[in-house]
């Protein structure tokens, strides 16, 4: 199994977004965030259909790092429930896993 996941996470609003993810990557809890600044979800809530502008955002991490991540996310949204999951990264360009081990093996090792 990978060492390496990517975290899928939404936000309520962009600036919401970038202040999390410029801590998390600033941190050193993730090597990357890519920030989808506007999607529309469609999604049933309390027995009511909702439709709410939000942002996307992928992160890329040591899947070491993922409950703290979750912690900061959840401490610092304004969701109720925010969408936090994750998928493993089984592959891909070396050179790249490479940079997403050093960026994150620091912060692992503490």
């Amino acid at each position: 199994m990978s060492e390496f996941i990517e975290i899928h996470w939404t936000s309520g609003s962009i600036d919401e977004a970038r202040k999390i993810s410029r801590y998390l990557v600033q941190e050193r809890l993730v090597a990357c965030a890519q920030i989808t600044p506007w999607i529309e979800s469609v999604y049933l809530w309390n027995g009511q259909l909702e439709t709410t502008q939000e942002s996307k955002i992928l992160l890329k991490t040591h899947k070491d790092l993922y409950e703290r991540i979750k912690t900061v996310i959840q401490e610092n949204c304004s969701y109720q429930l925010p969408e936090i999951t994750y998928q493993f990264i089984d592959g891909g360009n070396e050179e790249f896993i490479d940079w997403l081990r050093d960026s994150t093996i620091s912060v692992v090792k503490l």
